[in-house]
This record gives C-alpha cells, structure tokens and sequence, in this order.
C-alpha cells in the first residue's frame, strides 16, 4: 500500500509511506515526523505511526494563502477520519463527500483507490487524524460477518468506494479522549503496537455506536437548526465548568427551548444536562490519570464547588469513588512501567 499527499503545483511531498497490507501482530510501530515551515506564518507539522497493515496520521496544516492538498492510496483501504477543522473543501474520486468539512465531526469510509484533494483556506488552523488500515488489519480488528456493519462490510467485500454512513458525525466525548490518549501516546516498543492497536479498537466501538446503533435522528432536522445544535455542543465543551442554564443556552443559539431540549437528544444521543456531566467526569478521569490534581482541586476544576457533590456525581457516573479510582490509576501506571522494562 503507498500513501502519498502533496502540494498542488508546488509538488512538495507532504507524505510518502509504503507498508504491506498483512497483518502481522508482533510487528513494531515506527514513528515519522514531518516539519515543514516556510515562513512564521506556514508550516505543515505531521506525525505518522506505521506498521504492517496500518498508517496513522496526525496532521496539522497552516497556510497564508489558500492551498490544495492532494492525497492518494493506491490499494484498497478502510479509513477512520476524525476532522478537527471546518470549511475545508473536499472532492474524493468514487465517494460521495460533503462539499466542506465541519470542525470536531468523524465518519470510516472504503475505497479501492483512493485520491482526494482538499482546499486549504488562507490562515486557517486545520488538524486531521486519519487511521488507514489494510482490508486484513480491519477484519484483523472486527469480524467481518458482524450485523453491526453488515451492509458496510458487503461493500467493502464487493469493492465498491463507500462511507459507513451518508454523513460525518461530531465527536462524543468518548471519541475525544480516545483520541487524544493516541495524539499524546508515549509509550514505545511492543507496549506501543499493543496500547495504540486497543485504541483503534476502542475508536472503533464508539463510531459504530455513533453511527449505527443511535441511526442518525440529525437527517430530520433541517440543516440551519442542526447547525444551531452543534454551536450548542461546541459551547458546552469549550466551558463546561460555568455553563449556562438552558434558558441562556438557548438565547446564545437562538434557538427555542424545546427544539434544543429535543434536537439535541435526537442529534448526540443524551440530554445537555447529562452531555455536561459527562464533560466533566471525563475531564476529571484526565486529571486523575495524569496525577495533577487532589480530587477536590479537581472539583473545582470541573465545575463544582462542593467535593462532595463532585463524588457523588464521579461515582454515579463510574459506579466507584474518585479516591478508589485514584488509587487503581496509580497501580495500573505502576504495573505498566514495570511492565515497559520487559520488553
């Protein structure tokens, strides 16, 4: 399999990888990193893991003046794209996209032969993460007779270029921190190939929750309220430690109460009280595994002003308290340094 993105007339190789398409579960990850800056103002800055089968890419983009990038594979292909930035325009060969991509939204498409080129705007921050797998890694990952993709896999087995769904989705918070445990993974070795394939793994359940078992209720609202709906979502997690009440949630969206009570359950599967909650704690289970935090500093970093009320709600959502979780994290990280030296 080679994977190929360069710079529309310019020629500049951005990315240039060649893997075999076998699945090989002992194989070591190897790390590539890309950095290219013309100027202060335009850099390209991109991680690759790679491996027998798999190419994850973690790619950031930065142009002053607006560019095209142009991406093939040449061999069959099951892509999870996660897309952190809006408004960049997308044509793929043999694939149906939407004309402009939409900031913090995921889907996993198929193709043959893949070639795409996507239109940069000028002094536009855009971030994208892309696990390519081997049609053997997938089915490696997930079996290839499960209903849970059933008409998915039947295409996939037919050749025909396909997304597992019509639309991209906006992340959960699952998706989020799975992502980001990837993004900022430091292990290396074995331990590495182990800890970023469960990873995969586990991406791969919350995007299949996302997408198939919750069908897209999204498809029956229009399009200038779904819009609303995100802006919504995208307040809450840009502060869920002061949020607004939903009358005041409801005026910064300009949308009623009612459709945002209602539009927002049908779109991410969960109420707004219950999204920030869930913000919250996993926010907290961050702090907590990273060490930075006591648990009443992480209360008040999560938006409670009353510790006790932070353990109840921590308990309610993960069935044991912050303190125990606290001790299990700081065994389990012991175990795994202990564990790294092995190998």
């Amino acid at each position: 399999m080679k994977i190929k993105a360069t710079l529309l007339n310019s020629q500049t190789p951005i990315i240039k990888i060649q893997i075999g398409d076998k699945y090989y579960p002992k194989s070591i990850l190897t790390e590539e990193n890309v950095h290219i800056q013309n100027n202060d103002s335009e850099q390209i800055i991109s991680r690759h893991l790679i491996t027998e089968g798999l190419v994850l890419l973690d790619t950031q983009l930065n142009f002053s003046s607006s560019k095209t990038v142009l991406f093939e594979i040449d061999e069959e292909s099951i892509v999870m794209n996660f897309i952190y930035s809006s408004n960049v325009e997308t044509h793929i060969d043999q694939l149906e996209s939407e004309k402009y991509s939409k900031e913090n939204t995921h889907n996993i498409f198929y193709t043959n032969n893949f070639k795409g080129s996507f239109k940069i705007p000028a002094h536009k921050h855009v971030n994208y993460l892309s696990i390519i797998l081997s049609k053997e890694f997938y089915y490696n990952i997930i079996n290839e007779d499960w209903q849970l993709h059933e008409k998915f896999s039947k295409k996939i087995l037919q050749q025909q270029s396909c997304y597992l769904t019509s639309k991209y989705l906006p992340f959960t918070p699952a998706i989020q921190w799975v992502t980001s445990e990837i993004k900022n993974c430091t292990r290396e070795g074995l331990l590495k190939r182990i800890y970023i394939e469960s990873k995969i793994k586990e991406l791969l359940i919350h995007q299949l929750e996302t997408l198939i078992v919750k069908p897209l209720a999204s498809e029956k609202i229009n399009d200038e309220d779904y819009n609303k709906l995100l802006e919504a979502k995208k307040i809450l997690e840009n502060d869920y430690r002061n949020t607004p009440t939903l009358p005041e949630l409801s005026r910064l969206i300009s949308l009623n109460e009612f459709k945002l009570k209602k539009g927002f359950k049908a779109c991410f599967g969960t109420t707004v009280k219950s999204y920030i909650i869930k913000l919250r704690m996993e926010h907290a289970k961050e702090l907590f595994q990273s060490k930075t935090a006591t648990v009443s500093e992480t209360a008040y970093k999560c938006g409670y002003k009353d510790v006790s009320h932070f353990s109840a709600a921590f308990k309610n959502y993960y069935g044991f308290s912050p303190q125990k979780f606290k001790i299990n994290t700081d065994i389990i990280q012991f175990w795994l340094f202990a564990f790294s030296f092995i190998f």
